[in-house]
């Protein structure tokens, strides 16, 4: 493994060079960004997208975003930037954006799953900048992760569920935001969340200065839609933050090994249970730690995990986003 640091002043410049050649030779890297850990292939390259793919074991009709160094790389991965998608490309990247847009002549139909729309953002993490600035184009990125798991937000987590998959691993350190990045149907004028993550829906729609709809469907295929998605191996119930001791204490002398995700309302409660981990009351904080959480109750030996949503405003939103799916029903084995 290659290792770099997080730090603006102190990256690996011989690690990144090291890193662009392999995706230059077809390669697969692991990088961080500041919410996930992607696992990255040359995205005008079909033979290494497929690649990851096989790594995730992904269905190859799901699309990848496109990572690049800055907005002044569109032209020729996308088509059509409407205006309002334009404003928010100029307030939120670098940042945990992905406008789901046209797609350009550059972009091969393997990088989108078949499909004529791209997903484009501009990462706001030291290291991945530095590897998209060395690489000098595109990299098509979904999270370093078996499909369907938690997504990783440390190198370790990336090298203990992917292992040799993966030619290079660049460790930047924890991700800041910890969930995905939100993702803006800029197929039109008419703008929506298709999946909400690290850009609020209360920030995008102040950008706008109108209100944006999340619809539960969509026919634009994008990341993160499969109805079981960011799941641990232990199922996870959901329910009311009041009934999440009591479901808890009933599942483990059911014979359960049960995992509390303990609401900030109940952190001093005492709890029957396998495992306990409160979480934290700051939304930021809860998104960023989320996936190390349901991590650490996979690790501890947890079957079932009892958890309830947080207010859905803010990170909030995406937080609930990710329960419900971990949550969501599994493909038979």
């Amino acid at each position: 493994m290659a290792r770099v640091t997080g730090r603006p002043g102190d990256i690996d410049s011989a690690a990144i060079d090291r890193a662009a050649e392999v995706l230059r030779g077809g390669g697969l890297v692991a990088f961080p960004t500041e919410t996930v850990y992607g696992l990255g292939a040359n995205a005008a390259d079909g033979a290494a997208v497929t690649r990851v793919f096989q790594a995730k074991g992904r269905p190859p009709s799901h699309p990848l975003i496109v990572h690049l160094a800055d907005a002044e790389q569109l032209d020729g991965w996308a088509e059509g930037l409407p205006a309002a998608a334009r404003l928010l490309a100029e307030r939120f990247w670098p940042g945990p954006l992905t406008l789901v847009l046209r797609r350009g002549r550059r972009v091969p139909l393997e990088t989108t799953g078949g499909l004529e729309t791209v997903a484009v953002r501009v990462p706001a993490h030291p290291v991945a900048l530095a590897l998209l600035s060395a690489f000098g184009g595109g990299i098509a990125a979904p999270s370093a992760n078996r499909f369907g798991s938690v997504s990783p937000t440390t190198a370790g987590h990336v090298r203990a569920e992917l292992g040799d998959a993966v030619d290079v691993v660049l460790d930047g350190g924890p991700c800041q935001v910890g969930v995905e990045s939100t993702i803006v149907d800029a197929t039109g004028e008419a703008l929506s969340i298709l999946r909400p993550g690290g850009v609020t829906r209360e920030d995008l729609e102040a950008a706008l200065g109108r209100p944006l709809e999340v619809p539960a469907t969509s026919t634009v295929r994008v990341p993160g839609q499969h109805p079981s998605h960011y799941a641990p191996r232990a199922r996870v119930v959901l329910v009311e933050p009041e009934q999440v001791i009591a479901e808890a204490e009933r599942a483990q002398e059911s014979g359960h090994q049960v995992g509390v995700l303990l609401p900030p309302a109940f952190a001093d409660a005492e709890v029957k249970a396998h495992a306990v981990v409160a979480v934290p009351a700051s939304m930021p904080a809860y998104a960023r730690e989320l996936y190390a959480l349901l991590r650490e109750l996979d690790q501890r030996g947890c079957d079932l995990i009892v958890a309830s949503l947080p207010p859905e405003q803010g990170l909030g939103l995406a937080i609930a986003n990710r329960l419900r799916r971990a949550a969501g029903p599994r493909p038979a084995a």
